[in-house]
């Protein structure tokens, strides 16, 4: 196992047997297929992550952390979500 910068360890390939890597592999698949699904019926997560970005475009903070920190817990957030939802359903 290889060591890498500040002191943590790399993956180590030949700690899994081929069974365990094949298994390995297979739960990774079958997790972004979940994920894919998710994400594709809610439609939420899509408005919270888009208006995020387009907010930190259009501002461009110094310090992103700060800024999503707040733009996150902005209690006006829900309600701004829950309108995009309601606007989207009546365009559809």
């Amino acid at each position: 196992m290889a060591t890498l910068q500040g002191g943590l360890l790399g993956p180590d390939p030949g700690a899994l047997s081929p069974a365990q890597q094949e298994q390995l592999r297979n739960f990774k698949i079958q997790t972004r297929i979940a994920n894919e699904k998710y994400l594709r019926t809610h439609k939420e997560v899509e408005l919270l992550i888009s208006g995020f970005f387009r907010e930190m475009f259009l501002k461009r903070p110094d310090n992103i952390q700060e800024f999503a920190a707040d733009y996150f817990t902005d209690p006006r957030l829900p309600s701004k979500i829950h309108m995009q939802l309601i606007k989207e359903k009546k365009a559809a």
